[in-house]
């Protein structure tokens, strides 16, 4: 029999994971603060539990799904906390994208209880984590890789192994966020100039994705920009508040500059504190003054 794994959080990311694993034959534990997501992921053949404490109490491996730090901590160490039931031996896997510092005392505070820990952010977005082909960024030891490696080739297409430190996997993570969130800000840049100079957006679209100036953002991110797609987000503009500021926290750590990476985060507080935080990334686009966007 396959052994059981738990999803806590079963928002878009979590879902689609939930499913891969479903599907893949484990039996699957999800906890989720939203009564009719847990009634969804039940009819769908997950066995929904209201506490992360009741999930941890009944799975070899917990993957962690939330958005930061913060809730990290509180699914893991809080009231009804999973930390709390889990076996010894057994695993998390946490993949929200954190600060390292963080993942490495998490990696501490786990191992006083007997738990493993893999440090796991991920990259791929809502699509790969519907179609299991997410990117892992791990590093952790090798005995929560022997304990856990199944299940993380379930649910990803890469699983790229970057040491033993826990740290490791969310440092990667952060440098990875580091260009996501310039190249997001810098394409709308770019289509902001284009839109202000009179170029038909989709002209412009179709020369820069077959010129030099393309890269994979650009040409994932700009189809949002010309059909005027900004809610409900693919990836919220506020993760990138969020994730530049972890961005310039390690930076700052280690006295290091960060131009481009300071410029971009400035753009985006700059929308969130406009009220778009919760639209698309791409409607960063909207804070450039004078110009009419596609579809809106």
């Amino acid at each position: 029999m396959r052994r059981s794994v738990g999803v806590i959080g079963l928002g878009a990311m979590g879902q689609g994971v939930a499913d891969n694993l479903i599907k893949a034959g484990f039996t699957v534990y999800g906890c989720d603060l939203r009564r009719e997501v847990l009634d969804a992921f039940a009819a769908r053949g997950g066995k929904a539990c209201t506490s992360p404490a009741m999930l941890g109490a009944q799975c070899d491996v917990v993957i962690v799904l939330v958005v930061n730090s913060a809730q990290t901590d509180s699914v893991l160490f809080g009231e009804n906390g999973a930390a709390q039931s889990m076996k010894r031996g057994s695993v998390v896997v946490s993949s929200a994208t954190v600060q390292p510092s963080y993942a490495a005392a998490l990696g501490k505070r786990l191992g006083e209880k007997g738990i493993e820990l893999i440090d796991a952010p991920v990259s791929g977005g809502v699509v790969g984590a519907a179609k299991g082909t997410l990117t892992l960024l791990t590093s952790g030891p090798g005995a929560a890789y022997e304990a856990c490696g199944d299940v993380l080739e379930a649910i990803s297409s890469k699983v790229y192994r970057l040491g033993s430190d826990h740290s490791t996997g969310s440092k990667v993570k952060v440098i990875n966020q580091l260009l996501a969130g310039v190249q997001i800000a810098a394409a709308a840049e770019a289509m902001a100039l284009g839109l202000r100079e009179g170029i038909d957006p989709e002209q412009l679209y179709d020369v820069i994705t077959h010129s030099a100036g393309n890269s994979w953002v650009f040409a994932d991110r700009v189809p949002h920009i010309l059909k005027g797609h900004y809610s409900p987000p693919h990836t919220a503009l506020d993760i990138f508040v969020k994730d530049l500021g972890l961005v310039l926290e390690a930076a700052r750590a280690n006295t290091f500059p960060l131009p481009l990476a300071s410029t971009a985060y400035q753009m985006f507080a700059a929308a969130s504190a406009a009220g778009l935080g919760h639209e698309d990334d791409t409607a960063v686009i909207k804070t450039f003054p004078g110009i009419k966007l596609p579809g809106v």
